[in-house]
């Protein structure tokens, strides 16, 4: 019988927490790893002497059924152009089927792209967690709730109320956990965002929300409450341990340590912000400065430059902090690809082989930069000890289906829109 190693690859390349090992490595089912002794009865046995094993991205703000709104009607749109003028008319056409098919071929291009992990935020958040959960995949997957532009209920209190009957069902342990999906400040009314906040204290589940974007929100938020968005969920005590707060980027220092105080999660979107025109991104040094909780997140399909490839969106992260800051030691590549896979549990295993890959360093100390620097491609990727793909092959999702179901998707989901 086989003992708890999921695998062995012989003669590997392993990286964690930014320490490289070199030799025969096990890769167990409960995600932990160990050097091996050559003798384990062992699952597969895979030769890894042109590959690199690391923990696997996450992705912690996307739109994952978006896919199908990426197409160039909304490029070059500002933020309340795009919204007002492009995504929500289209959304108001959506339905379960059409959520299936985008979020399909977001699991693919997930899979692809070594990323095990996505906190989402699209109607219809069970559809999303079914595909999900049978790609293989972990998600945190947020029901949309506001007073305008929602698809699939009628009004915020339907929303919050089939939310509340999902929570209460699931398990700790599922790979796929729901959360509760508050748009914005300019979406949602006091009321909205209060019951919100209440279901995620009587559900113990997190709250997921668009917060201080562009310079709009905020001073139309100062103009109508005399507060800050930040500071206006605080004094409505909004807030709840593990609150996601997508964009968080015209913020102020004392907010920042506002949402220190309640161990919320602020996530860096900089392909979205820059895409957009946001004027600003996330400021990572007063974050670190606060010690909050940042990971990194590509948004949606039509409003990022990268897709849902998060090894993308961690090299503008560094980019663009560094740019910013006038800084070029901010996020070297082992900082902000510990950034993009903080907390995974699953591995991705990249091809040194990539032409992207090479040099490797004379003492080959350079496979963290050119992966975020150059990219790679995924050759396989272990979650919750299962392959969803072995030697450059998704087993878990059929990609020639993707492709084909969002091309006949979208052929009629915007049959009739300019």
């Amino acid at each position: 019988m086989a003992d708890e190693a999921c695998v062995r690859y012989n003669n590997a390349v392993l990286y964690e927490n930014g320490v490289k090992y070199v030799g025969d490595v096990l890769l167990h089912d409960d995600g932990k790893w160990s050097k091996s002794k050559g003798n384990e009865d062992v699952k597969k046995e895979i030769d890894g002497s042109n590959r690199l094993i690391t923990r696997s991205l996450q992705n912690w703000h996307t739109h994952l059924a978006m896919q199908l709104n990426a197409r160039d009607f909304s490029d070059g749109f500002t933020l309340d152009r795009w919204l007002n003028e492009a995504i929500f008319p289209t959304e108001s056409r959506l339905n379960p089927e059409y959520v299936r098919v985008g979020a399909y071929a977001a699991a693919a291009e997930m899979i692809r792209t070594g990323t095990s992990f996505a906190a989402d935020m699209y109607f219809y958040p069970t559809v999303t967690g079914e595909v999900l959960q049978s790609a293989g995949l972990r998600g945190l997957i947020g029901g949309p709730v506001s007073d305008f532009a929602l698809p699939s209920h009628p009004d915020a209190k339907s929303a919050l109320d089939e939310l509340d009957d999902v929570l209460k069902k699931q398990k700790q342990e599922d790979k796929i956990q729901y959360a509760i999906a508050t748009h914005s400040v300019y979406l949602c009314k006091e009321e909205t965002l209060r019951m919100a906040s209440e279901l995620a204290e009587k559900r113990n589940a997190r709250l997921h929300i668009h917060v201080s974007e562009t310079r709009k929100e905020v001073s139309e938020c100062h103009e109508k409450t005399g507060k800050y968005p930040i500071e206006y969920l605080d004094s409505i005590d909004f807030f709840k341990p593990g609150t996601i707060c997508a964009h968080a980027s015209w913020v102020k220092k004392n907010e920042i340590r506002m949402l220190k105080q309640h161990e919320a999660t602020a996530v860096h979107c900089p392909s979205s912000n820059m895409k957009i025109a946001c004027g600003g991104t996330l400021s990572l040094p007063a974050y670190n400065d606060a010690g909050v909780d940042v990971r990194i997140g590509t948004d949606g399909a039509a409003s990022s430059g990268s897709g849902l490839d998060m090894l993308a969106e961690a090299r503008l992260a560094s980019l663009i902090q560094r740019h910013d800051h006038w800084d070029a030691t901010l996020l070297p590549a082992a900082e902000v690809f510990g950034m993009a896979t903080k907390g995974s549990k699953d591995w991705a295993v990249w091809d040194l082989d990539d032409i992207r890959m090479r040099p490797l360093g004379r003492s080959g100390n350079r496979h963290l930069a050119n992966l975020i620097f150059n990219g790679a491609n995924c050759l396989d990727l272990w979650v919750d000890g299962n392959a969803l793909r072995l030697n450059g092959k998704t087993s878990s999702v059929d990609e020639s289906l993707a492709i084909s179901q969002l091309d006949d998707a979208v052929e009629s989901y915007y049959d009739g829109i300019e």
